[in-house]
């Protein structure tokens, strides 16, 4: 009875944050526009491009995320308060703080690997 409880609660955790943590994402990161400043995120709060923040399709609002930047290594820990991005291939959109410390912001999209933090 013991064994199947924790069965269960493994893989409730696993669902409850959409990535294992051991498992990465890889795939474009792309940074929000200035117009979205201010404006309620999917999480309900107001989106500030100078905070480490982040949408992301399935994780829960929250959920602390590492961005790497595979080409550089560069890395950021980022929070999840929205829900997107909506293009193809884009993985993660970023506030503007956080594609600065990733360097992107001039090309506008860079190849990231995202990791759950614990």
């Amino acid at each position: 009875m013991r064994r199947k409880i924790a069965i269960c609660m493994l893989l409730g955790a696993f669902g409850l944050t959409g990535l294992p943590a051991a498992q990465a994402e890889k795939g474009k990161a792309s940074f929000y526009h200035d117009k979205f400043q201010g404006r309620r995120t999917a999480c309900g709060q107001a989106f500030n491009q100078k905070k480490m923040t982040a949408a992301h399709k399935k994780l829960p609002c929250g959920t602390k995320v590492k961005v790497t930047r595979r080409d550089t290594g560069k890395s950021v820990v980022v929070t999840v308060n929205d829900r997107g991005p909506f293009v193809r291939g884009r993985v993660i959109d970023l506030s503007k703080a956080a594609a600065r410390k990733l360097g992107f912001v001039k090309r506008g999209i860079a190849p990231v690997r995202l990791t759950v933090m614990r």
